[in-house]
């Protein structure tokens, strides 16, 4: 049987894809990988689009191949081994049956990417393969993978072994610089706040809190404070992936791909080019906000493009 085992999560690991759309009028969140550019470049690597991927924190994972099948890890940069041989993040390789990959170190970002040329045999839920945490669908019963978790192959392809360019692999290390565009209650803070925050020029820092995670990423710093008569709440409404939303005590929470409403004010959006790097913040790192208008927000997202154009994506 084509297979593969998982024999260590890591410090944690699920099953992910490019998301779960059309359902967020009914609370249903895209649940995507939170690297979309890692894993189209998977895509690229293993030559099987729109298949389930592994997301995957920390050192310790490992693998056990029961099948003959072409891999790669993206993402965050990594030394991982096949058996004794160096594997080369964003480098396609042929795994034998019997082998193990292990992730020995993370040595920059935090979250990496493993996708395969075997399409695993699971069943797509509103059109994806991501894992629903809350819910408890998609991925593999609903849940994070663990120790023992067989993955089985409907088919194996045999794609050219590639690789990805340098000049096409992002930096992933701190401090993460997001250029941001104001929120819909950007208007809510008071002057010193807006001005420290908005200013044309202004560089805002914060550190990574260790309370973060797929939901979103909590910050520390500097609160924004609230202008005089401001409710500090606003009635739920809708948000994307990116926005910045201000709680009570001021500080600012990043908002992941795990939520479609929000009843705190959106002080800022952050550019869509920008939203990758979000996989990458880890507990302490620095975080700078940069703002920009809503021009070079889409010229960024147009350089983007041009660089994932580069990857021949095929879907399964």
């Amino acid at each position: 049987m084509n297979m593969l085992t998982v024999q260590n999560p890591g410090l944690y690991a699920l099953i992910v894809d490019l998301g779960r759309f059309g359902h967020a009028a009914a609370g249903v969140p895209s649940s995507s990988a939170l690297d979309a550019y890692a894993c189209r470049a998977l895509y690229h690597l293993t030559g099987n689009g729109d298949a389930p991927v592994i997301e995957a924190i920390g050192p310790g994972f490992s693998l056990h191949f029961d099948a003959d099948v072409t891999f790669a890890i993206t993402g965050a940069r990594v030394k991982a081994f096949l058996g004794e041989s160096f594997v080369r993040p964003w480098t396609a390789f042929r795994a034998k049956r019997g082998s193990v990959l292990h992730v020995r170190e993370v040595t920059e970002g935090l979250r990496y990417y493993v996708g395969f040329s075997g399409t695993p045999g699971m069943a797509r839920v509103m059109g994806s393969y991501a894992t629903n945490l809350e819910c408890g669908f998609g991925g593999l019963n609903g849940q994070p993978l663990k120790a023992g978790d067989a993955i089985v192959f409907d088919g194996v392809l045999e794609p050219d072994v590639k690789l990805i360019p340098g000049s096409l692999i992002p930096a992933m290390h701190p401090p993460h610089k997001l250029r941001v565009m104001e929120g819909p209650e950007a208007g809510y803070f008071a002057e010193e706040s807006r001005r420290l925050f908005w200013e044309k020029g202004a560089q805002t820092l914060y550190t990574v809190s260790g309370l973060s995670n797929r939901t979103g990423i909590r910050l520390e710093g500097t609160p924004l404070l609230f202008g005089a008569d401001v409710g500090k709440s606003i009635v739920s409404d809708g948000i994307v992936a990116g926005t910045v939303q201000i709680p009570g005590d001021g500080l600012p929470i990043i908002m992941l791909h795990e939520r479609t409403i929000g009843g705190y004010a959106r002080a800022a959006v952050i550019a869509r080019a920008d939203l990758d790097r979000l996989a990458h913040l880890a507990a302490g790192d620095f975080v700078i906000f940069e703002r920009i208008g809503l021009e070079e927000a889409e010229a960024l997202w147009k350089e983007k493009q041009s660089r994932l154009a580069s990857f021949q994506v095929h879907s399964s």
